[in-house]
């Protein structure tokens, strides 16, 4: 079972880095050009805080792998990015190294490699208390992410069929650990309806991880049998349209968003939007496939290219960000707050 474990992360690596990216609105959102920004460069602060943490960027290497030997080198890259950088990381679900610890080494890499960084861990919906303080022990993580994916699951051949349950898990972890918890759906976004339970239940950390980047639907479609679920490509909410449609809510939790960012621009919209921090995967999982000066030399630039892109908006630091004018284009014109 755990060698089939193993082989499914794989797979996941090797289809998600086949993916070209799907529609996540991020045209839909335009800044107004300011030509007279009135600042320099070197005026640019930007500095954040989300999970309970302050950090020199709004940006984190979001949850990708780990659960082989492969997924294990692939986790030392990225946390050694997080280290060079000051990034929180995530690293992805840790069920199959809580089920076979022979799998442990795939996710404490990340902890040996950056002993002093911001280290998250990951269970899913279905996990038990004590497999949250495992999973939490086994990185000495810093916060627990747990994981809703009821899309992949559903589409999954061998995917969990009960989710009736899912809330009362999340419930019962927060109250039982000591560390911040986020939950986060895994690329198909989160309406008002969703994040409005998850805050009934105690839930104050909140990636909606929208539709956009990694589609798990079309990997497991390619995994399956009979792949059968290409009519839903294009399932989900973006990132844009959840960060809009939970707006309500955002002075009540910590909202975090990812899904499909690419580059700076991408992550200003959202930072625009309500969001404290932005998830990055895909982009970091390419440039650990790097040799390691290139690796931090294209990460060194996409930072770089963030606070020049907030001088061409005349704004220094996150909060002047958040004031600068946008606008919502075609569908999303209905959560203009201007109109």
């Amino acid at each position: 079972m755990s060698s089939i474990r193993s082989q499914r992360k794989d797979d996941h690596v090797a289809h998600a880095l086949q993916q070209n990216g799907f529609k996540n609105d991020f045209e839909l959102v335009r800044f107004i050009h300011n030509s007279l920004p009135n600042m320099n460069f070197s005026d640019v602060d930007l500095s954040s805080h989300y999970f309970g943490h302050a950090f020199e960027y709004p940006v984190y290497i979001n949850a990708m792998t780990g659960g082989s030997d492969k997924t294990r080198e692939i986790n030392q890259k990225l946390a050694m990015i997080a280290k060079h950088f000051g990034l929180a990381m995530a690293v992805g679900s840790q069920h199959v190294a809580l089920d076979d610890a022979s799998q442990i080494p795939s996710f404490s890499i990340v902890r040996e490699t950056n002993p002093d960084g911001f280290i998250i861990g990951n269970i899913n919906a279905n996990a038990s208390v004590d497999d949250a303080i495992r999973a939490i022990q086994m990185i000495k993580a810093d916060a627990l992410g747990i994981h809703i994916n009821i899309a992949q699951e559903i589409t999954m051949d061998e995917g969990d069929r009960d989710f009736a349950h899912w809330l009362d898990h999340i419930e019962a972890i927060i109250r039982s650990v000591d560390v911040p918890v986020i939950v986060k759906e895994v690329g198909f976004g989160m309406s008002d309806e969703t994040v409005r339970q998850l805050l009934d239940r105690g839930v104050r950390y909140v990636d909606v991880s929208g539709r956009g980047g990694t589609n798990f639907i079309m990997i497991e479609n390619a995994r399956s049998e009979r792949k059968r679920y290409d009519y839903l490509a294009d399932w989900g909410l973006t990132p844009v349209e959840s960060l809009l449609m939970t707006q309500p809510y955002h002075h009540q939790a910590q909202m975090l968003a990812s899904g499909g960012v690419t580059n700076p621009l991408d992550v200003m919209k959202l930072l625009r939007l309500g969001a404290h921090g932005v998830g990055i995967s895909g982009y970091f999982l390419k440039a650990a496939h790097l040799e390691t000066e290139a690796m931090f030399d294209e990460v060194e630039l996409f930072l770089e290219d963030l606070k020049k892109l907030m001088v061409l908006i005349g704004a220094s630091d996150l909060t002047a960000l958040r004031k600068r004018k946008i606008q919502l284009l075609e569908r999303l014109v209905m959560y203009d707050e201007t109109k």
